[in-house]
């Protein structure tokens, strides 16, 4: 299995005659992008090596801090909450996340089952504690999740 690194995938177009590394560099709202071909930067190894130095060098120019983890930052969901969505056809709130080895995993609470507070609340508690997970972090049960709503988005009641 190859390694994989943050921010650079391996392309391997044979239709179009394209080998080489895809470097993707987001900050700020701003995506940077380069590709580096096996055949102008030396075979694959020194492409992956040339990528990997311009994706450094990219993140210090911009004041990125260099870091291997995925963190995700913004929540594409109108619940508010990262990894937490709710499901109007099945009438459940679905969690998900990804664990230290790279893996997805998911769960669901039925609001039929839970009522609709009490199901949001547990999908966000297993959400927080498999991000804790993830990261190593230490945390105590009682800690409370707090979300934010999107603007005009609908509050669980």
């Amino acid at each position: 299995m190859l390694e994989k690194h943050k921010d650079v995938a391996r392309i391997d177009q044979e239709s179009k005659r394209t080998h080489g590394w895809y470097v993707r560099v987001k900050f700020m709202g701003k995506t940077h992008t380069k590709f580096f071909s096996d055949g102008k930067h030396g075979g694959r190894y020194s492409g992956l090596l040339k990528a990997l130095a311009w994706r450094d060098h990219t993140e210090i120019s911009l004041g990125k801090i260099r870091s291997d983890r995925h963190i995700v930052t913004v929540s594409n969901t109108s619940t508010g909450v990262v990894g937490v969505r709710h499901n109007e056809k099945l009438n459940r709130y679905e969690v998900s996340w990804v664990t230290q080895e790279g893996k997805q995993g998911n769960t669901s609470f039925s609001i039929r089952k839970y009522g609709k507070e009490k199901a949001f609340e547990l999908a966000c508690r297993i959400r927080q504690e498999k991000d804790a997970e993830r990261l190593g972090l230490n945390i105590s049960p009682s800690s409370h999740w707090s979300r934010r709503p999107k603007t005009g988005a609908p509050v669980p009641a």
